[in-house]
Formats: structure tokens, C-alpha cells, sequence
């Protein structure tokens, strides 16, 4: 199933007339700005949309011209372009509980660890205002969970991405927030990721190190960069390499242990080493299978995978208020575990 287009999910789309001659070459952002300025005046609607408020709809993907979205908010236009702008509606300031099953690896009145499946957001926003994480743990905790913030509120400290699988940790009340936070912070947290990742790392296992930020050319991704970015180490070792039945390398298992949390990370650093996770909608790209000898099994769940082969595996921290050691492991969810079950069927080095 395809993704949703996210200006489909949009409360309010504004088509505009087509681009005028006169305004040839004039940045996008600031012509979609004047524009609507003048159409929501004329609708005396009391609506406005800064320049600033268009810039961050056209980076999140809200903006379409002929049906592709454009994300480029210094896009230079042309005369008679049509351009249709997606209002996503407001968040609600305080989620609501709402019953969506949790797989619960350990609970106290501190705290809560859960293996998110792939598929579920962990906190609402623009596109998924509802039916997260945050708001299951509404209905999970009930009555338990207080004091965040002087409201009900589960308190996330860090997250994982939607197609992203495994654990998950979230304070109950201000107390354990505030330490959770503070061990976050201080990278006194064990995260370890099973990824698999097309072709074979070289070395088989090492660091990366490299500074992530906003890729300058494409705003929704992030890279790299040289400069303006957040210090990132990851480390990572293979575990287990799979060889199509010519012997070509085709993938590998690789267990990645975070040094620092930035977004993205893993996807990021193994792009940057040669070696994008299978699946990866953003950081990925298409690859040629015909030039590997599989069976046609594993052939077609490569190409039926659709996510990024991410799974949170390990997570382990001193309890915030106990001071108690805990450390948890999650399995490869079905998917994740099926895909490898048929790789492996191929030639593979034992794990």
C-alpha cells in the first residue's frame, strides 16, 4: 500500500490561480505568501499565512504542483505553474487516550518500556495528530500516570522513527522525566539497532563519526554536513553476512550501537559508509536484483519491503529513582525476521 499523500491529510488546501508573467523567477515561498495573503483577506476569513508559516508547509511536503510535491522553498516559478498548498489542521495541545494495543516489556509507577511495532508514530504532529504512541499510553496508564508538565502526560525522552521497530522508554511522572532526560543527555543510555544493510561493510565492523544536520540540498533529509550539525558516533559490528548463490555479496546483519542520538543517525551514517538499510524510503535507492543469483522467495520479499530494516534491539539504563540496572532486548519483529529467514536461505557465514 502506497504511503498517503500528506497534503490528502491536509484540513485545508488552497489552489491558486496560475503564476502571472510579472512574477517569473520570484522565490516561491514569497510569491505563495503574497498570494494567499490576498486570498484570505478577500475571503475575510481572518486567516493569514506568514512567509515563514509557507516556508515550513513547502518543507514538510504540503505544497504540489501538476501532482509532485515540491520541497525547494527558494524554487524560482514560471508563468502558469498551478500550485495547490495543504494546511495541516492544529495539533491538539493535550493528546487524547485512545485504546491502540502496546506489547509492554516493563512498567512501575515511574515508568513504562514498550517494543513499538513499525508503523506507529510515537508523538502526535502535523500528518498523524492522532493514534500514537503517546496517545496509547494515554489509555495504558490512566490513573497512573501524572505529574508531567502538572498534567497527565506520558513524558517521551527520546523516539524512534514510524517504520522504525523495538524499544521504547517513557517517564510516568516528572521525577523519572527529568533523570531519564539527564541520562539521555549525558549518553549514559545502551541502544543497540539490528539493521540490514545492502552489501558488505568494509571494514566488518568499526565507527563512524560525523556530524549530522539538515541536508542543505534537501531539507527533509538530513547528512553530514561540515558545518552547522551535531556531533554523531555510531558504532557497529556485522553479524552475519548473506552472499547470493554465486557467492556475490548481497547484504548483511549489522547490530549498530549508538554513542549519540540524532535523528536519523543510523540511516545516515550507513548511507554515508556505502551501506543504506534495505527498505530505506528516504536514504535508499533502487536496486538492480537482477545481477544477484536468489530465489525467487527472497527475491520478492526485497522487494515487497517497504520500510527501512531498522529494529530497536537493546535498550539498557539505571533505573531514575532506584538506581536498579535495567536492560531489555527485543526480537526481530515478523517482517524483519521473515525477510533474513529467506536471505539466508541463500549462502551465508554463520552468525
Amino acid at each position: 500500500m502506497s504511503e498517503p499523500n500528506p497534503i490528502q491529510q491536509s484540513s485545508v488546501q488552497h489552489s491558486l490561480p496560475p503564476v502571472p508573467p510579472d512574477a517569473a523567477g520570484e522565490r516561491l515561498d514569497r510569491y505563495l505568501a503574497a498570494v494567499l495573503t490576498e486570498q484570505l483577506a478577500a475571503a475575510e476569513s481572518g486567516a493569514s499565512l506568514s512567509r515563514s508559516r509557507l516556508k515550513s508547509l513547502i518543507l514538510d511536503g504540503q505544497v504540489r504542483l501538476d501532482g509532485a510535491t515540491i520541497t525547494d522553498p527558494s524554487r524560482k516559478i514560471k508563468p502558469g505553474e498551478l500550485y495547490v498548498v495543504g494546511e495541516p489542521s492544529a495539533v491538539a495541545a493535550d493528546p487524547q487516550a485512545q485504546d491502540i494495543p502496546l506489547t509492554v516489556v516493563y512498567e512501575d509507577d515511574q515508568l513504562i518500556v514498550v517494543d513499538k511495532p513499525a508503523g506507529l508514530v510515537v508523538h502526535p504532529a502535523p500528518g498523524n495528530p492522532d493514534r500514537t504512541l503517546v496517545n496509547a499510553l494515554l489509555h495504558h496508564c490512566g490513573d497512573s500516570l501524572s505529574g508531567i508538565g502538572g498534567v497527565k502526560r506520558p513524558g517521551i525522552v527520546h523516539r524512534i522513527d514510524k517504520d522504525t521497530s523495538g524499544l521504547v522508554v517513557a517517564a510516568k511522572t516528572d521525577r523519572a522525566h527529568h533523570a531519564l532526560a539527564a541520562l539521555f543527555a549525558e549518553h549514559d543510555i545502551e541502544r543497540s539497532y539490528d539493521a540490514l544493510v545492502w552489501d558488505h561493510p568494509n571494514p566488518l565492523q568499526g565507527t563512524i563519526e560525523g556530524a549530522i544536520g539538515r541536508d542543505p540540498k534537501d531539507r527533509k533529509r538530513m547528512a553530514i554536513v561540515a558545518r552547522g550539525g551535531k556531533a554523531a558516533v555510531t558504532h557497529y559490528a556485522t553479524q552475519k553476512m548473506i552472499f547470493d548463490a554465486r557467492g556475490q555479496p548481497v547484504c548483511a546483519l549489522v547490530r549498530c550501537t549508538l554513542e549519540t542520538g540524532r535523528t536519523h543517525q543510523i540511516r545516515v551514517h550507513m548511507t554515508a559508509k556505502g551501506n543504506a538499510l534495505i527498505g530505506d524510503p528516504v536514504y535508499g535507492r533502487a536496486r538492480n536484483l537482477q545481477r544477484f543469483q536468489l530465489s525467487d522467495p527472497a527475491r520478492t520479499a526485497l522487494l515487497g519491503f517497504k520500510r527501512q530494516a531498522l529494529h530497536a534491539a537493546t535498550l539498557g539504563f539505571r533505573h531514575p529513582v532506584s538506581g536498579k540496572l535495567l536492560r531489555f532486548e527485543s526480537p526481530l519483529p515478523a517482517d524483519f525476521a521473515t525477510l533474513l529467514k529467506l536471505l539466508s536461505t541463500q549462502r551465508s557465514t554463520p552468525r
